[in-house]
């Protein structure tokens, strides 16, 4: 499996399981909540993808730009979760947990 590949399978998979089964369930529409819980989130895809490729010289391709595994995984993990928490706000009105 190409590394770019591999780090996107695992992002998305990270990802689909908070919005869909943690968020839910331990978080609601408490956007505190949610956000401490996306920083364990992202750490564990960070930890996860450095087990693999830390000191591998390995480079990654984001379509203009060759960065290192930690870059690409932070930016992809950002671009992949925007819309899925755009939509978890909106549907469980969370932006309304920050006005208080």
């Amino acid at each position: 499996m190409h590394p770019e590949l591999m780090v996107l399978s695992l992002n998305v998979t990270v990802i689909l399981a908070a919005y869909f089964l943690v968020y839910p369930k331990f978080c609601g529409r408490d956007g505190i909540k949610i956000a401490n819980n996306d920083l364990v989130a992202t750490a564990i895809v960070l930890i996860i993808s450095a087990s693999v490729f830390w000191g591998s010289g390995r480079e990654f391709n984001l379509i203009f730009l060759s960065v290192n595994w930690f870059w690409f995984t932070l930016i992809t993990y950002a671009v992949i979760e925007m819309p899925l928490m755009l939509w978890y706000f909106k549907k469980h009105d969370v932006w309304a947990s920050f006005k208080r």
